[in-house]
């Protein structure tokens, strides 16, 4: 009974530490290695304080040394400059008189005369006066008809500037006399007809405005210009142009706009081939809001503009919304800057500014303003060097009703009119999309000689005239000026216009024709040379044609060959 208590305290014991061992994981062995950083320490050093014993047996004493100084007086004639700062040398300022007058004389009997005056009212205040004159009394080889003109204006202003603001009045009025002398080539008219033609045509223009200037508000400036032109054949315009532009800065924005009012009215005195006038009345109406923002390199200018045309003769009004959008960054500071661009607008054409351009036409044009669609076009500009800027620019450009010139038919078998022998020139208006490249260059080698170069081609696209009359398809000019020295000047100007495109056409009851004729391309050199007596008086010499080229600016108009003018200039206070 005892062995069986024993054997069984021995199975209850083996069974519980079996269930032990086999409820624990088993443990993996890890090794585990505590590293200590290295502190090292070093211990202060004491020095040794012990003062060293001489074994040296033989001392030797120092001698005391006794000496004195000798003075002997010298004479001296030496005496010391006081120093004195140096002086920059300035150079002397100009003079500049308030008036002056100038004449010269040259050869076709040419004629120029200038004066201007400047009057001081008050501090404020000035006065001026300016009257123009160029004529010629013609002679140009195988004309057979008078070929003589004159350009006279004068002008007066009153002008006035305080702290705040600034205005300006003028008058002024213009005398032309242009002669229709550029008979057809080829064309026999016996000397009866010739006779008989009064080719001459005068131009008369009277004109007032007035324009003022805020230094402090947000109305920036306003002007305004009436004109009236007349002509030996009782034709008469008015226009009136007026313009007026605002400025606002919001959150360091600036908002500009601008607004546009141009109305012109008149009447034509004669109408090619028939004997009705012409009446003509246009109002233009434009506002042109734009914002711009400068961002360090970057100027952007937001803009839109807004214009209404009223045709009041035959009762249409139109409404038209251009882009005003530019930008440029300055990639390379001063050196390299692209821009580019898209801006329209609307251009009311009027006889006075299409007898500035062309003085041949015939007093009964066409007038109606024209639709300037878009212009974009891309380019950059900058420097070469600290002497030399350039600038290059492509562009295309789409227009509504461009005028362009046309020569009038010969019609002296219909009709005696002095303007009816192929001698005069028409308006007519198409739409013409241009295509164009220009470059420029401008070199100041120093400051006395500057040199300028541009060029500029043209390709057009026109939908109902066979060609862009009168327009070149290239353009160069160099311009050139140097001083010599401080009393001698010169300069130079060298231009080309390449071939450009004309009708040529006969109106008869018997015959009619019509033919597109080409003008050849031309070069003309000018020059002028002048010396300075002193600040008052300078003497002149001007060369134009140089080379003596017999070419045709307008179809045939033939230019005077070589000019030479002299003459002088006096400046002047009273």
């Amino acid at each position: 009974m005892q062995m069986f208590s024993i054997k069984r305290n021995l199975f209850l014991s083996l069974f519980l530490i079996s269930g032990v061992l086999f409820a624990q994981d088993p443990i993996d062995s890890e090794t585990v290695t505590v590293v200590k950083p290295y502190t090292p320490t070093v211990k202060d050093a004491t020095k040794i304080k012990q003062t060293p014993t001489e074994a040296d047996s033989v001392r030797t004493e120092k001698r005391p040394v006794q000496y004195s100084i000798f003075s002997v007086p010298v004479a001296s004639t030496f005496t010391p400059a006081k120093g004195r700062a140096t002086t920059v040398e300035r150079e002397r300022p100009v003079k500049v008189y308030d008036n002056y007058a100038s004449l010269g004389f040259g050869n076709y009997g040419n004629l120029l005369a200038e004066f201007y005056s400047n009057l001081e009212v008050n501090r404020t205040d000035n006065f001026g006066v300016y009257l123009d004159h160029n004529s010629s009394q013609g002679g140009i080889d195988g004309i057979a008809l008078d070929d003589k003109f004159y350009d006279t204006e004068l002008n007066l202003s009153y002008n006035s500037k305080t702290r705040n603001l600034g205005w300006k009045t003028e008058v002024g009025a213009q005398h032309q006399l242009f002669n229709w002398y550029g008979l057809p080539q080829g064309a026999n008219f016996s000397n009866a007809e010739l006779n008989a033609i009064d080719p001459s045509q005068n131009y008369f223009s009277a004109y007032a405005g007035a324009e003022v200037e805020l230094y402090d508000s947000f109305f920036d400036n306003a002007r305004g210009t009436f004109r009236h032109t007349g002509d030996s054949y009782s034709s008469a315009e008015n226009h009136f142009d007026a313009r007026g532009t605002f400025e606002v800065n919001i959150a360091d924005e600036l908002i500009t706009t601008n607004i546009y009012t141009d109305i012109v009215n008149g009447q034509m005195g004669e109408q090619f081939l028939a004997t009705d006038t012409y009446d003509y009345t246009f109002m233009n109406f434009g506002i042109n809001p734009s914002l711009l923002i400068l961002r360090d390199d970057l100027t952007l200018n937001l803009g839109v503009a807004f214009f209404y045309s009223q045709d009041v003769e035959d009762s249409d009004g139109n409404f038209y919304i251009y882009p005003k959008v530019t930008a440029s960054y300055r990639l390379g500071g001063d050196y390299f800057t692209p821009y580019a661009g898209l801006e329209g607008g609307l251009q009311q054409n009027t006889y006075y500014s299409f007898i500035q351009e062309n003085p041949y036409v015939f007093p009964g044009l066409e007038i109606k303003p024209t639709d300037n669609e878009y212009n974009a076009y891309v380019g950059a500009k900058g420097k070469l060097s600290n002497s030399i800027s350039y600038n290059f620019k492509t562009g295309y450009e789409s227009q509504f009703n461009k005028a362009l010139f046309r020569r009038n038919a010969q019609a002296n078998d219909i009709t005696t009119e002095n303007y009816a022998y192929g001698n005069s020139f028409e308006v007519v208006y198409d739409d013409v999309k241009t295509l164009s490249v220009a470059g420029e260059l401008n070199v100041d080698v120093n400051r006395n000689f500057r040199l300028g170069i541009n060029a500029e081609y043209f390709n057009y696209s026109t939908d109902d005239q066979v060609k862009a009359w009168n327009l070149p398809d290239f353009k160069a000019s160099l311009n050139a000026d140097y001083q010599i020295n401080e009393n001698w000047y010169t300069g130079a100007n060298l231009f080309y216009v390449g071939e450009r495109f004309d009708q040529e056409r006969i109106a008869s009851a018997g015959d009619p024709s019509m033919n597109t004729i080409s003008l050849d391309s031309y070069f003309d050199v000018n020059a002028h040379l002048g010396y300075r007596f002193n600040d008052r008086l300078s003497i002149f010499a001007k060369g134009s044609n140089l080379l003596n080229n017999d070419y045709q600016r307008w179809t045939n108009f033939q230019v005077q060959g070589l000019q030479v003018l002299a003459g002088a200039t006096y400046k002047f206070d009273f």
